[in-house]
């Protein structure tokens, strides 16, 4: 069986909220790029984990339905979607609750019924999908 790696690293120096951190990726994306508490809990300049949660959730449901709509036979013209995480605060710390997707497509002679049937399979198979312990919405538009 195939298996592909990718990877990230994470810098912190300092506390939990006074400290900074940075985050680089293999791809050389990130290179050191600036995260901290607020750039997570307030709306601070850089990134956060949530944020590149969401980019990778968005990305990986997108080519999955693009894989999905070319199987039966649709080619896609325009799949635009975006991702939004909830962090919740759970106790003493906090917890990503829920994903909510939100895909506008734009499928030339798709039916409303199979373009739903299709975007659920990609939300369900997605590996970001499965990976996450957390609610997962979809609100799927698709424009004639």
């Amino acid at each position: 069986m195939a298996s592909i790696h990718r990877s990230a690293s994470a810098h912190w120096q300092g506390s939990g909220k006074e400290g900074t951190g940075s985050l680089t990726t293999q791809s050389g994306v990130l290179k050191d790029s600036q995260y901290g508490f607020k750039t997570r809990f307030e709306n601070g300049p850089g990134t956060n984990p949530e944020e590149l949660i969401a980019a990778a959730h968005a990305g990986c449901f997108t080519m999955a339905l693009a894989f999905q709509l070319s199987g039966a036979g649709h080619e896609p013209q325009a799949l635009d979607t975006s991702a939004k995480v909830s962090l919740e605060q759970e106790g003493a710390g906090w917890k990503i609750a829920a994903v909510a997707l939100t895909l506008k497509a734009k499928v030339p002679g798709l039916s409303q019924e199979e373009f739903r049937k299709l975007a659920d399979a990609a939300k369900a198979g997605c590996p970001v999908s499965k990976v996450l312990n957390a609610s997962i919405t979809l609100d799927a538009t698709l424009d004639s």
